[in-house]
């Protein structure tokens, strides 16, 4: 007999009496895809407690420009916007100064939780690190959020350049070298790197001189102190009119259909295409969730009526992309303007 016979059995002992009972393949199938959508779901809850939480206090938009100018006046149409949106104070704040580093290296250093934010143009966010040889931040990590909107500039030139035309100032300044001084916003700005794209392109010498804004820069063109600027195409327009400058061609990659009988300066001079552009990005580390959440938000807003009227006022086409969109916009750019910086010898102390 044997001893173990009439020991109890153990319930977690097999019964070699009794069948083996082995789960289907669909069950096992159906299991896994429990456990997947548990751990799947797990992984997503920080991000939607945060997406759900936020926001919890005011927000901050900074702008590493001064005030007035396309990079100060967007963030404020979109922080009045944002108010009811998100159900809190949304201010804006200037924090100009080292073509734009001061303000970036702020946000750049600022906590990840959604509270600030930068709004601003391609230098702070991917033209300095080409210009600079050390920066206290590193522009690649921002978070992104969106481009919120672009922006046309255009060829100007005072009327003592004796040229109505694109190509009667090709002409005429190839005829004359270093006869004509260009202005800009300063080293870096986008007018500067539009102008030193314009010159390898064409082989045209023409000085630069660089300003401390946008103001100033238009005050001296006006009056005749230097004669060519790549400048806002609205802004443009208005001075135009007055008789004070001549607009001789845009820099989008074609005709705008506001300005239908004005060239493209990619027409006569292939491959100088340069518009501004706005974005804002997040302090690095700050969750996908809250990206996304402020992404979507601002896109709702841009395809309103009542904001992209008043974007169009002030001279900027809304965009409204996606982190993802931003990054790769972000990547190009930055690769475009340092192929520039590198070939035309730029450098920034």
């Amino acid at each position: 007999m044997n001893p173990l016979s009439n020991q109890p059995k153990n319930a977690m002992t097999p019964d070699p009496t009794q069948p083996v009972v082995r789960p289907t393949r669909r069950a096992r199938l159906s299991v896994t895809a429990r456990l997947c959508a548990l751990s799947l779901s797990a992984a997503l809850l920080p991000g939607l407690a945060a997406a759900q939480a936020w926001p919890s206090k005011p927000i901050r938009f900074v702008v590493p420009n001064p005030a007035g100018g396309a990079a100060d006046a967007l963030p404020r149409m979109l922080a009045e916007a944002l108010i009811s949106r998100l159900g809190q104070p949304v201010v804006v704040e200037n924090r100009p100064g080292a073509a734009g580093n001061i303000g970036a290296e702020h946000v750049f250093k600022a906590e990840p939780d959604g509270s600030v934010f930068l709004a601003a143009p391609p230098p702070s966010l991917t033209v300095n690190p080409s210009l600079y040889p050390k920066l206290s931040h590193d522009p690649t990590r921002f978070e992104p959020v969106t481009v919120m909107a672009t922006s046309s500039n255009a060829l100007l030139v005072h009327p003592s350049v004796p040229a109505q035309t694109l190509r009667e100032f090709l002409d005429y300044v190839k005829a004359h070298p270093d006869k004509f001084s260009y202005a800009s916003q300063g080293n870096g700005s986008t007018a500067h790197l539009t102008a030193e794209l314009f010159k390898l392109k064409t082989g045209l010498k023409i000085t630069h001189v660089p300003y401390k804004g946008d103001a100033p820069a238009v005050t001296d063109l006006l009056a005749g102190h230097v004669q060519v600027m790549f400048g806002n195409v609205l802004a443009g327009q208005n001075h135009v009119r007055q008789g004070k400058l001549r607009m001789l061609a845009v820099t989008s990659e074609s005709r705008l259909p506001a300005l239908p009988d004005l060239p493209a300066l990619a027409e006569l001079v292939p491959g100088v295409v340069a518009v501004t552009w706005f974005g804002i990005v997040a302090p690095p580390g700050t969750p996908a969730a809250i990206t996304q959440k402020l992404s979507q938000t601002v896109a709702d807003i841009l395809k309103t009526p009542e904001m992209a009227k008043r974007f169009a006022d002030a001279g900027a086409n809304p965009v409204g992309n996606t982190p993802a969109e931003m990054r790769q916009w972000m990547k190009d750019d930055a690769g475009r303007w340092a192929e520039v910086i590198r070939a035309a010898q730029i450098k920034i102390d």
